[in-house]
């Protein structure tokens, strides 16, 4: 019954994020007006909008005009929904769950918003940055472990990807902002090692991509999404990752 309350949050809120993905580079509200077909403009009802399901039985089109419905919308409701799920099984009913489920649910937001346009919009990762805050204080006030690793993982994080910019000039600033709210998040150790792994994941796709020459080697490529991925791989595994790693070197 847990599980099912869950997956059922995380897809309802999956379906919020794609409507502040379309939006928020459109700089249109995320409230009003209410969720619309964005070919012909018709208001939806409840019916339409139900998570995955709804696309189903529309068989991916608009009921009022036929337009095509993009897969990306059950795929990204689908998405958060698991991750929902995952943190849910691994941490349980805590405060850390609530923390981990908005912070992937903005990584979600960011990353496809950054996939879409290159581009990294201040208004996700200063709210995002502001919560990570909340849960910093919160934790705090709790006498809770871990405040202060917590802050210099937002400034380690900030830093490794600043330096990387300022040296390299191959990433964008707003990847900084995103770092620097991934180590709110995760702390020192974990964000470290999430940096890695999204440089390590960038560099395999990237290669890969210009070999089948969808990309020419100095065309941009968003690395938000790959912060993304490393982080949220960081926030499950870190532990078990760097257990094994030190296992190996010694």
């Amino acid at each position: 019954m847990d599980y099912g309350l869950i997956i059922v949050l995380g897809l309802v809120i999956g379906s919020f994020l794609n409507v502040c993905i379309h939006r928020i580079p459109r700089e249109e509200s995320i409230a009003f007006p209410p969720s619309h077909c964005t070919s012909c403009n018709h208001k939806l009802s409840y019916l339409d909008l139900v998570p995955v399901i709804s696309y189903i039985f529309l068989r991916a089109k608009c009921r009022y005009c036929g337009e095509k419905i993009s897969i990306r919308y059950p795929l990204i409701e689908c998405l958060n929904g698991i991750l929902y799920l995952l943190i849910y099984l691994k941490f349980g009913i805590t405060l850390i769950t609530i923390k981990y489920c908005i912070f992937v649910s903005f990584l979600i937001v960011i990353s496809m918003i950054d996939f879409d346009t290159q581009y990294v919009f201040t208004s996700t990762t200063i709210l995002s940055g502001i919560i990570g805050i909340v849960f910093v204080l919160t934790q705090y006030f709790m006498h809770e472990n871990g405040v202060l690793n917590l802050i210099l993982g937002g400034l380690i994080g900030g830093g490794i990807i600043g330096l990387i910019v300022f040296l390299t000039k191959g990433m964008g600033e707003g990847d900084i902002e995103i770092a620097v709210v991934c180590g709110l998040f995760l702390g020192t150790k974990a964000i470290m090692l999430g940096l890695f792994l999204a440089i390590i994941l960038g560099g395999i796709i990237g290669i890969i991509i210009v070999l089948l020459k969808l990309k020419k080697l100095k065309e941009k490529m968003a690395f938000g999404p790959f912060i993304a991925v490393g982080s949220i791989i960081s926030m499950f595994y870190s532990t078990e990752i760097l257990r094994i790693y030190f296992e190996l070197l010694t």
